[in-house]
C-alpha cells in the first residue's frame, strides 16, 4: 500500500460518520482482466494495461466474491477488459450462484463458443450483456478495430437459444447516432430484453478521441425521438434505454450512484475502487484485497473516502438541493477536465468551468473533414 496522503485536491478526505453509515454497496463490479480481443476507440481500460499484472487468481477472485456478498452485495458484473479471457470464469459463475448473487456477463463476446456459454448458464449465469458497435460490419470494424460483427450476431442468437436474458449495448457518438433505428430493429430480430444506447462518456480513450465522437445536439435530439417511440412500442416486450452524454445535460447524473456508495470495483489486480477510471486519480490512497481484509477496505480506505458523502464538497455543489442526487458528478470528469478531482463536474451549468464543456459542444456541431481515431494497442498506438 501506499503511505496516506490527502485527497487529489489536497483536502482532507473525511467524510461524516454518516456518509460512512450510509455507504452500502449492492454491486460488486469484477473487472476480471485489462486483456481484450478489441480496441474500442472510447475504452476505459489503461493504455498500459500490459504493465497492470499479475491478476487476481482464482482462490483471491472467490474470496473476493464471498466478503462481497457479506457486505450486502446482491449484484454481480463480471467485466473487463475482456472476462471470457479467463480460463475460471464458470468457478466464480458457480461461486456466485451458491452466495444467491444476480451475475450478468458484460462481454464482447470474443471469444466465445456455445457449449462454453451454455456451461455458463449451468453453472448460474443470469444474464448476457453484449456490446455491438454499429450495424454493420464495417462500422463495427471502425470503432472496434478488429472484424468481430458477425460473430458477435451469433453469440446474441446462442444466448436467446439457451433461454438467458440478453441486453445489447451499443456505445452512441457521432457516427453511428443516426443508426439507431437500424439499432432498434436489429436488437428486436434477436428479441432482446433490453436495448442499451449509451452515449459515449468522455472519459478513457473517448476523451483522446472527443474531437472525432462527440456528436451534435440535433443528431442527439433525432436519436433521443427514436428511442422513445421504440420504448412505447415496445412496452413489455423490450426494455429500451437511452443514455444522454455528460455534455449535453444541464445538471451531472450521479456518477455510480455515488463515489464509494453502492457501487463497489476491484480492478484486475486487487485495488478496491469506486469506478473505472479512479486510479487515474492522483494523490489517492487504493488499497487491495492483496492486503486487507474487503470489509476493511469499504469501510476505510482512504481512497473510497476521499468523496464520499459530502463534507469534501465545495461551493456550488455544498449549498446545491441536488447534492444528495448527483453527489457532485464525476469525480474522474472533474479531474481529467480541470485538473482537480474535488472541483464542481463541469457537466453542470452551475459549475465555474462549464465552459469547457460548451467549447468542446461547440466544435461538436462545427462541420469539417472527419477527425483521426486513436486506438488502444498494447505498448503503443495507432491511428485511422
Amino acid at each position: 500500500m501506499a503511505t496516506p496522503s490527502p485527497g487529489a485536491s489536497g483536502h482532507s478526505p473525511a467524510p461524516g460518520a454518516a456518509a460512512a453509515e450510509e455507504a452500502r454497496p449492492y454491486t460488486l463490479v469484477a473487472e476480471l482482466t485489462y486483456r481484450c480481443p478489441l480496441a474500442c476507440v472510447y475504452c476505459s481500460n489503461p493504455s498500459d494495461f500490459y504493465r497492470h499484472r499479475p491478476e487476481l487468481d482464482t482462490a483471491q477472485w472467490l474470496d473476493v466474491i464471498t466478503a462481497a456478498e457479506a457486505l450486502g452485495v446482491v449484484q454481480l458484473n463480471l467485466s473487463g477488459g475482456e472476462p471470457l479471457l479467463r480460463d475460471d470464469l464458470e468457478q466464480l459463475v458457480s461461486c456466485a450462484e451458491r452466495l444467491q448473487l444476480y451475475t450478468n456477463l458484460i462481454t464482447s463476446g470474443l471469444p466465445l463458443v456455445r457449449s462454453r456459454l451454455a456451461d455458463l448458464r449451468d453453472a448460474g449465469l443470469a444474464n448476457v450483456q453484449l456490446s455491438i458497435q454499429d450495424v454493420t460490419r464495417e462500422g463495427s470494424e471502425r470503432i472496434s478495430g478488429k472484424v468481430s460483427f458477425e460473430h458477435k450476431l451469433q453469440v446474441a442468437r446462442w444466448v436467446k437459444e439457451l433461454r438467458l436474458p440478453l441486453t445489447l449495448n451499443f456505445v452512441l457518438h457521432r457516427d453511428n447516432l443516426a443508426h439507431v433505428p437500424e439499432m432498434i430493429a436489429l436488437a428486436e430480430s434477436l428479441e432482446a430484453d433490453r436495448l442499451e444506447l449509451a452515449n459515449t462518456q468522455y472519459l478513457g480513450w473517448a476523451l483522446h478521441n472527443r474531437a472525432a465522437l462527440l456528436p451534435s445536439a440535433e443528431q442527439l435530439q433525432v436519436a433521443r425521438e427514436h428511442a422513445a417511440a421504440a420504448r412505447r412500442r415496445t412496452k413489455g416486450k423490450m426494455e429500451v434505454l437511452f443514455v444522454t452524454p455528460d455534455y449535453y445535460a444541464e445538471r451531472p447524473r450521479p456518477c455510480m450512484d455515488g463515489w464509494g456508495r453502492r457501487f463497489m470495483l476491484v480492478s484486475p489486480t486487487g485495488l478496491v475502487l469506486p469506478c473505472h477510471l479512479a486510479h487515474t486519480l492522483p494523490g489517492l490512497e487504493w488499497w487491495s484485497v492483496r492486503d486487507a481484509p474487503l470489509t476493511s477496505i469499504w469501510q476505510h480506505s482512504p481512497g473510497l473516502q476521499a468523496f464520499r458523502g459530502e463534507a469534501w464538497m465545495p461551493e456550488p455543489c455544498r449549498s446545491c438541493e441536488r447534492r444528495g442526487v448527483d453527489f457532485g458528478g464525476c469525480r474522474c470528469q472533474a479531474y481529467h477536465l480541470t485538473g482537480n478531482a474535488a472541483h464542481t463536474d463541469p457537466a453542470c451549468a452551475l459549475s465555474p468551468h462549464h465552459e469547457l464543456i460548451v467549447l468542446a459542444r461547440r466544435s461538436g456541431q462545427t462541420p469539417g473533414p472527419p477527425v483521426p481515431l486513436r486506438y488502444r494497442r498494447k505498448g503503443s498506438e495507432t491511428r485511422t
